[in-house]
C-alpha cells in the first residue's frame, strides 16, 4: 500500500507540468506576437513545427526511459535530472533578446524547441511512472486522481500569478507620460520575470515529486539494441487496446478544444457580452467543476469498471454538450449555460484520470503479450496523440468559422456564422464525445480481464 505522501508527491509532478502547460496554451502566441515581436504567421508556424517535432520526440523519450536503469528506478530520476534545466530553458524561451529580426526568429526556434525537449524529457517519464508506482488497479486509479486534481491546482496557480501580474501592471506609468492599460504594454523583462516565478515553482515541485515518490514495481526489458526498438514499435502498432484508448482520448481532446476555442466567439457573438470577462468566468467554472469530478472517478470505476465509467462519462458529456444548442440568448440562458458547463466538466473530470489509469493497463497488457515492458513508449505515444487531438480540435474551430464566412472585426456576423459558433459549442463536441464513447466500446481490457493479466505478470515481475 503506497503512502499518502507518495500520492501527493505524484500529484506534484502534474502540478509542475500544468503550470507551464497553461503558459504554452494561453500565452505563447500572445508573447511571440505582442511582446517578442514575431509576425503572427511566423509565430503560428513555429508552434505547428513543434507539434511535428513532438511526433518524434515523445516516443523516442519513452523508449529512452524504458531503457534507463538507476538505483532510483527507470522513470523517477528524470524528475530530478530535468527539473532545473527545464526551468532555465523556460525562462530563456520567454526572454526577448536584442538584435535583428532574423536573429530573434532563430532564437525563438532554438529556445522553444529546447523547451519542448525539456518538457518531453520530464513529462513522458513522469506519465510512465503511473505504471510502476503500484501493481494494484485501485491504487493506480487513486494515483491518477491525485495527478489530475493537482494538475488543476497548477493551472490555477499559473493563471493566478499572471492575473496578479496584470493587475499590478495596469495603471503604472509609461515613459511617454501615459499609463499602461493592457498586458500587451508590458516590458519584455517584466514578462520574463513573471515566467521565472512559474519556472522556479515548477522546478521545486518536480524535485518534491522525485523526493516523495517511489517505483514499487520493477519491470524488466528482455532485449536491447536496435532490434528491441523495432520490436517495441511493431508491438505498439499491433496493440488493439492502445488504438481504441488512444482514439477515444483524441476525440475527447477534440471535444474539449472545440468548446474552449469557440467560447470567446460564443460570448461575443451569441450572448453579446464581454468576450474576455465572460469566457474567463465560463472556463474558470469549468476548471472547478473538473476538480469536483475527479474524486468521483474512483468510486464509480469500482462499481462500473473503468471502461463502463468512461463510456457513461462520455455519453453524459455528449448529452450536456448537445443541450447547449437549445440555450436561449438571454440572462436566464447565461445561467443555464453555466449549469451545462458544470455538467460537461464534471464528466471530463471523471474520465480524465481514468484514461491515464487505463493506459497503465495497456502497458501491463503489452508487457504480458510481448514479454518485455515498454511502459514509457505506451505513455509517450499516448501523450503525443493527445497533443494532436488538442491541436486538431483548435484547427476545427478555425476551419468551421472560415467556412461560415467569419471575418475578424465585423460586428454583424449573421445567422450562418452564429449557427457555426453554436455548433462548435454544442453539436460538434457532442459528436466528438459520442465517437470517443464508440471507440471506448472497442476497448477490451475489462476489470475481470485485467485481474488475470496482473496475476500472470505478478509471477514474472521482481518486487524491489
Amino acid at each position: 500500500m503506497a503512502k499518502l505522501s507518495e500520492k501527493i508527491g505524484y500529484g506534484f509532478g502534474d502540478l509542475a507540468s500544468s503550470m507551464f502547460w497553461k503558459i504554452f496554451s494561453y500565452f505563447i502566441p500572445f508573447f511571440y506576437a505582442d511582446i517578442f515581436g514575431l509576425h503572427p504567421a511566423h509565430a503560428g508556424f513555429l508552434i505547428v513545427i513543434t507539434k511535428i517535432y513532438d511526433a518524434i520526440s515523445d516516443p523516442v523519450m519513452g523508449m529512452i526511459a524504458d531503457r534507463t536503469q538507476t538505483r532510483w528506478g527507470k522513470y523517477r530520476p528524470y524528475l530530478l535530472w530535468v527539473a532545473i534545466p527545464f526551468a532555465v530553458v523556460g525562462i530563456l524561451t520567454f526572454y526577448t533578446p536584442s538584435g535583428t529580426y532574423l536573429f530573434k526568429h532563430i532564437y525563438a526556434y532554438v529556445t522553444y524547441l529546447l523547451l519542448m525537449t525539456a518538457y518531453t524529457a520530464v513529462n513522458v517519464p513522469y506519465g510512465a511512472m503511473l505504471g510502476v508506482v503500484s501493481d494494484d488497479a485501485h491504487e493506480k486509479s487513486v494515483f491518477s486522481s491525485f495527478r489530475m486534481f493537482f494538475a488543476y491546482v497548477g493551472s490555477f496557480v499559473s493563471m493566478g500569478i499572471f492575473a496578479i501580474f496584470e493587475q499590478k501592471l495596469i495603471g503604472t506609468p509609461k515613459a511617454d507620460g501615459g499609463v499602461i492599460t493592457s498586458i500587451k504594454e508590458a516590458a519584455p523583462m517584466q514578462f520574463t520575470s513573471v515566467v521565472a516565478i512559474v519556472a522556479v515553482l515548477s522546478a521545486i515541485f518536480f524535485i518534491l515529486s522525485f523526493l516523495l515518490t517511489r517505483e514499487h514495481v520493477k519491470v524488466e526489458r528482455k532485449e536491447s539494441g536496435a532490434s528491441s526498438v523495432k520490436k517495441d514499435l511493431v508491438a505498439l502498432l499491433k496493440n488493439g487496446p492502445w488504438w481504441a484508448l488512444t482514439g477515444a482520448s483524441i476525440f475527447l481532446l477534440i471535444c474539449g478544444a472545440m468548446r474552449g476555442g469557440a467560447t470567446v466567439y460564443y460570448f461575443s457573438n451569441i450572448l453579446g457580452t464581454s468576450a474576455v470577462f465572460g469566457s474567463v468566468i465560463f472556463l474558470t467554472i469549468g476548471e472547478v467543476a473538473q476538480m469536483a469530478g475527479v474524486p468521483l472517478s474512483v468510486p464509480l470505476s469500482e462499481k462500473l469498471g473503468r471502461k463502463g465509467t468512461g463510456i457513461l462519462a462520455l455519453m453524459f458529456i455528449a448529452v450536456a454538450s448537445a443541450a447547449i444548442a437549445l440555450v436561449p440568448s438571454t440572462t436566464a440562458g447565461f445561467w443555464i449555460l453555466l449549469g451545462l458547463q458544470i455538467l460537461v466538466c464534471i464528466g471530463i473530470g471523471v474520465i480524465s484520470p481514468l484514461l491515464w489509469a487505463m493506459f497503465s493497463d495497456v502497458a501491463d497488457y503489452s508487457e504480458l503479450e510481448n514479454g518485455s515492458a515498454s511502459t514509457g513508449l505506451v505513455f509517450s505515444s499516448s501523450s503525443m496523440a493527445q497533443k494532436f487531438g488538442s491541436a486538431f480540435g483548435s484547427a476545427i474551430v478555425a476551419w468551421v468559422l472560415a467556412f461560415a464566412g467569419y471575418q475578424s472585426g465585423v460586428a454583424e456576423s449573421g445567422p450562418v456564422i452564429d449557427g457555426a459558433i453554436r455548433g462548435l459549442m454544442s453539436y460538434l463536441p457532442a459528436i466528438a464525445a459520442l465517437v470517443a464513447a464508440g471507440l471506448m466500446l472497442l476497448y477490451p481490457l475489462t476489470t475481470s480481464r485485467m485481474k488475470g493479466i496482473r496475476s500472470r505478470l505478478a509471477a514474472t515481475r521482481q518486487q524491489p
